[in-house]
């Protein structure tokens, strides 16, 4: 791999077989969209956004090590920003977190699963235990921040003229039809992004996206952010962001 990322023309060549295997998966549907377009039409979909739910699927590479999945149940509200989560399968199944701008002084309010579960702390979004195996603090989650990191590292390779970005067809994800979406950075630039390559799925009727998997210059995964069970309609209340909800253990 690393003989790959650092010869220029076996990357040209690994490319065009990338190109000519998705042709033949989607029936030759390889298209270069307006990038500026795109955006500003998925951006324009998440305007419509006010709260949803979801089961947030995570995984990222910490310290050269790609880490197991990690499974959420998420609520989420735009205004306040708003955010419960609970973990669903194991190691972390029964933690719980809550954090809600301009409340508890700012602070996340967490708790583990199992027998410390009744110990409840109060943590500022970046501390040292909460980041210890994350790439970025919890409060850069949600399908926002999905759009965010693709607006970011997209508008900055425009601006560099370093921007690939193709259409290579649709994708049946978590049960839903899904346009993949790919964003390519020269090798000699990837530095100064998040990544060389950005795989998204965008969701084909609401226009969110659903997933995105971000691949570092030797082509391994370092961050894959997914949103399972999408539920736009969620309509959230207060009572679903307050500690004393008798459905949480806080």
């Amino acid at each position: 791999m690393d003989n790959i990322a650092s010869n220029p023309l076996l990357r040209i060549i690994c490319s065009a077989l990338f190109v000519i295997t998705a042709m033949a998966a989607h029936g030759g549907e390889i298209v270069e969209p307006n990038p500026e377009k795109w955006l500003v039409e998925a951006e324009a979909a998440y305007d419509r956004v006010d709260s949803y739910t979801a089961i947030f699927h995570k995984q990222q590479r910490i310290a050269e090590k790609l880490l197991d999945e990690e499974n959420i149940f998420l609520k989420f509200r735009k205004k306040p920003y708003s955010l419960y989560m609970k973990w669903v399968t194991a190691p972390h199944k029964g933690s719980e977190l809550l954090y809600v701008v301009g409340w508890n002084n700012d602070h996340i309010k967490a708790h583990r699963g199992g027998f410390f579960s009744f110990i409840v702390r109060d943590l500022e979004p970046d501390d040292p235990e909460l980041m210890k195996n994350n790439l970025r603090p919890v409060t850069s989650t949600g399908v926002g921040f999905l759009l965010q990191t693709v607006a970011i590292n997209m508008r900055k390779a425009i601006k560099a003229d370093v921007l690939t970005f193709t259409a290579r067809g649709k994708e049946n994800v978590y049960g839903r039809d899904t346009q993949v979406m790919v964003i390519d950075i020269p090798y000699e630039n990837a530095k100064d992004f998040d990544g060389a390559q950005f795989i998204v799925n965008q969701d084909t009727e609401s226009k969110i996206l659903l997933r995105i998997r971000v691949y570092d210059r030797d082509g391994r995964l370092i961050e894959n952010y997914g949103y399972e069970n999408l539920n736009l309609d969620a309509h959230l209340s207060d009572a679903d962001f307050a500690p004393k909800n008798p459905e949480y253990d806080f």
